[in-house]
């Protein structure tokens, strides 16, 4: 009975010493920053991922049935700002036969003390048809928008942009290997653009895409999207290279550049936009 009072004696102490830790953790703000932590984890990993995407850059397949994923995530602040953010993502596939179709989304929105600070949406869907390992065909529509626009200097622009296509063309794989694999594809289609000052056109349009991959080792690779979509309004080029290093599963990393050009952009917006992207992962 002495055995379990001490026992019981210990165990209140012990949760009455914590109490402050705990409180103090919440005061110090590290139950944000383990979010925060959280966050940044899952961005490195699918950025990671992405570079050795077997659906994106492996031999041409299709894999039978139902395949996808969903996210949403949901956050807010009071007080001193007074702000909220909701982002989501999907992605589905469905693959019976020879044929395969995708769809996804993603859609971000952000206020700040009553201002809306962000707002966009991405929508596709494509449908591809194999005839052999290298030839196949494909259809596809793809909705962007963007309700947020800043100019050169980071200044909130008036208006909204809308870039709409709907195209079909041929695809080929150049190279079908384990350790390299290039695929294009390319097609006409029908393109709907609006600008930030309301100018819309509809109009017959043109998409080119690129997708190359290539293993140095099991350790290092080599991936490069291109995608070009273009009508008379512009041509948006996006390239993004990247250059893919995993050692073990504690130790990888990507390094990427991706370019965004815009042959005709509004008024005060620069033509092009250049990222460079580094991401690692370390464990010990």
């Amino acid at each position: 009975m002495n055995t379990v009072l001490k026992a019981s004696a210990v165990s209140v102490i012990a949760l009455l010493a914590a109490a402050p830790v705990f409180a103090q953790q919440r005061a110090l703000g590290i139950e944000t920053l383990n979010d925060q932590i959280d966050d940044i984890t899952d961005d490195v990993n699918t950025d990671l991922a992405r570079g050795t995407d077997a659906e994106r850059y492996g031999a041409n397949g299709v894999a039978q049935g139902w395949r996808g994923s969903f996210a949403l995530s949901a956050s807010g602040t009071s007080g001193n700002t007074d702000n909220g953010e909701v982002s989501g993502a999907g992605r589905l596939t469905y693959g019976v036969g020879d044929w395969n179709h995708l769809v996804g989304f993603a859609v971000e929105y952000g206020e700040a003390n009553g201002t809306k600070s962000e707002e966009k949406f991405f929508g596709t869907y494509e449908g591809s048809r194999y005839f052999t390992p290298e030839l196949y065909a494909f259809g596809l529509a793809r909705y962007q928008y963007d309700g947020y626009l800043t100019d050169t200097s980071g200044a909130a622009v008036d208006g909204s942009e809308t870039d709409a296509f709907l195209g079909f063309g041929p695809g080929y794989r150049a190279i079908n290997k384990e350790d390299n694999t290039w695929r294009v594809q390319a097609g006409p289609g029908v393109r709907y653009f609006k600008d930030a000052t309301g100018t819309s056109e509809t109009e017959v349009g043109f998409i080119a895409s690129s997708r190359y991959f290539y293993a140095f080792n099991d350790i290092v690779s080599f991936t490069m999207d291109t995608d070009i979509v273009g009508s008379d309004v512009n041509t948006i080029v996006s390239n993004d290279a990247g250059i893919n290093y995993k050692m073990s599963d504690n130790l990888s990393t990507r390094v990427s550049y991706r370019t965004d050009y815009n042959t005709d952009p509004v008024a005060g917006l620069k033509s092009t936009d250049n990222t460079l992207g580094v991401s690692l992962v370390l464990g010990f």
